[in-house]
């Protein structure tokens, strides 16, 4: 019963919300060029009392174009819409689904509605509709979750093969956010780069480079964090970090991050300014909040941390890629913050080999912060989450505990694809406070893998950690966890890790051994650390809460008022609720 009141509260805020509204949100406030190229883009709106939500793709052809909701950013098993305008203008348009790599097949139910298809001198554009969940099963949900939209087209109306006239990129259609541009005059840009490094002939290399800022005439606000990947280097570049150096780093330095003798330079600067990682277009900061740049508070000297996945071992490359931040002296209300969180990154943590879906976990207990911070315990408003791990990633979720009980998420991709890893605005802004716990939670298959997989830096080693963009700043830089060494050690009758591996590589794993070394492994004492941008930390002990289902839509029959039945969402309308407080939150600057 308190679901069923919960979830018409819910639909009656949306109503209300709907009114102050009006057409705002059928509006398609909501926007992402879906290639590098800017040949295809994608507007997109929503009717919060037909629970429809509307796109208009724009693609540089004269041709065919297709867009397409994806589970693994593949084509098969998408759902898939395919439109055009022939030569003697007569417009086509069919809803679809693929099987395989095949043409896709016609829907039966034909649950997409076009609205327009023009062609002009500029290219095509089909605007175009559908119910939020429309119940056919050759059709996806459209849910609160970050989705795989694939798109491709061809030169002319004949629909083909689309060659490499195709790509995908992750988006959350429902909890999405409103860009802001400053004004043009008040804008600047600054780079931070690598500048023709020699990339190793080596299968994993993170090279690091300390750059001190110039000096601005006062404040600032970086409102946009562009990705700056040279030509020919795409194949390279897995992930880039900016860090803050504390008052102690003086000097600019460059060199391998975790190596030698300027490693330990480099690893006091430790709170992340920004994150981006392969298949991750520009990142935009919400219109009431920015990075601070140009203050005495701000850092003096940055730390660009570049991971290079060199796997064809490839001889003679040349880099000088790095992140474009986009600033103005137009300046917000909030200074944003970034807390990384997750499971620590360390060898001493194992995966089993032949694993289907094996769980790790990283613990972070707010209580601790008041022990590195002074003053009155922060509360963290939280907008938007970047999930991580490498390879054998499968699914994240960050879940977030309020006096013991799970109240929500603040991120979740259940599937995770290594080579779109994007920066994931939450829609309506959680607040962490005191006390409150977050849990990450990363889902690996290693069913390919004959050994035992360890923590670390490469990217056939594992990581599962998840950076939180929030406001207003803090000193804070990470709160993460690992099992407790020694309870670990006395579980699993191993002293160390070289013992561990050569356990976990001489035992036999199918589904029940593999389950049962996880409940051990999430049962015991988590030591967690917290550490703040001066290098202060402090540790504790915790434990691992169960974590919820994530919701799930299902379809079921109603009776009509006229007799006969209808298939109707039971929770579609409170995903479009949460996208309708999207969109009132955006235009009206709360978030």
């Amino acid at each position: 019963m308190m679901f069923v009141a919960g979830l018409c509260s819910a639909l009656l805020l949306c109503t209300g919300l709907a009114s102050v509204l009006g057409q705002d949100s059928g509006d398609m406030p909501f926007n992402e060029t879906l290639d590098s190229a800017g040949n295809v883009s994608l507007r997109w709106g929503f009717d919060s009392k037909q629970e429809t939500i509307t796109f208009q793709l724009a693609c540089k052809t004269s041709g065919w174009v297709g867009f397409g909701l994806s589970p693994s950013g593949e084509m098969d098993g998408s759902d898939i819409v395919i439109g055009g305008v022939n030569p003697n203008g007569t417009t086509y348009f069919t809803d679809r689904h693929a099987v395989g790599d095949q043409l896709p097949l016609v829907d039966g139910s034909q649950d997409y509605t076009l609205l327009s298809l023009k062609e002009d001198a500029t290219g095509t554009t089909m605007k175009f509709s559908r119910k939020v969940q429309t119940c056919d099963k050759d059709d996806m949900e459209i849910s609160t979750s970050a989705m795989k939209l694939i798109y491709a087209y061809g030169a002319d109306d004949s629909i083909a093969y689309h060659n490499n006239a195709r790509g995908t990129k992750s988006v959350n259609l429902l909890q999405s956010t409103q860009r802001s541009t400053p004004s043009q005059d008040t804008v600047g840009q600054l780079e931070i780069t690598v500048n023709s490094f020699a990339v190793p002939e080596r299968d994993t290399y993170y090279h690091c480079r300390i750059i001190k800022s110039p000096n601005f005439p006062g404040k600032r606000h970086v409102y946009r964090i562009e990705p700056k990947i040279q030509s020919g280097n795409v194949d390279l570049v897995h992930h880039m970090l900016v860090y803050a150096c504390p008052a102690s780093v003086s000097v600019e330095l460059e060199g391998e991050c975790y190596s030698g003798q300027s490693m330990y330079v480099f690893s006091s600067c430790q709170q992340v300014v920004i994150s981006w990682a392969v298949g991750g277009q520009d990142i935009w900061m919400p219109p009431n909040a920015g990075i601070s740049i140009g203050t005495s508070d701000d850092p003096v000297f940055y730390r660009l941390e570049m991971h290079y996945s060199n796997s064809k071992l490839s001889k003679g490359r040349v880099d000088s890629s790095g992140l474009v931040f986009h600033y103005t002296s137009e300046l917000r209300a909030n200074d944003v913050g970034i807390l990384e969180v997750g499971l620590i990154v360390d060898t001493s943590y194992v995966i089993p080999p032949n694993a289907k879906d094996f769980k790790a976990y990283g613990l972070c207990n707010t209580s601790t912060f008041s022990q590195v911070l002074s003053g009155e315990p922060p509360v963290l408003n939280v907008f938007a989450s970047l999930l991580h791990t490498h390879l054998a990633g499968r699914g994240v979720r960050v879940g977030h505990y309020r006096n013991g009980e799970q109240i929500g998420f603040l991120g979740k991709n259940e599937h995770y694809d290594f080579n779109l890893q994007e920066t994931m605005f939450l829609g309506s802004l959680v607040q962490v406070k005191a006390g409150d716990e977050i849990l990450v939670e990363c889902t690996y298959n290693t069913e390919s893998r004959k050994t035992a997989t360890q923590g670390g830096l490469g990217t056939t080693n594992e990581m599962c950690l998840a950076f939180l963009l929030y406001y207003p700043r803090t000193k804070l830089a990470s709160c993460w966890s690992l099992p407790e060494p020694t309870a670990m050690s006395a579980a699993l009758g191993v002293k160390g890790t070289s013992e561990l591996v050569a356990l976990m590589n001489s035992s036999v794993w199918n589904d029940t051994a593999v389950g049962r070394f996880e409940r051990t492994v999430r049962d015991l004492p988590q030591l967690m650390a917290v550490s703040v941008s001066n290098g202060t930390r402090t540790v504790d002990l915790g434990f691992i809460r169960e974590f919820k289902s994530s919701p799930a839509t299902a379809c079921t029959t109603l009776p009509l008022s006229g007799g006969g039945e209808s298939c109707a969402p039971v929770t579609a309308g409170l995903g479009l609720c949460i996208a309708l407080l999207t969109s009132l939150i955006s235009l009206t600057g709360a978030l």
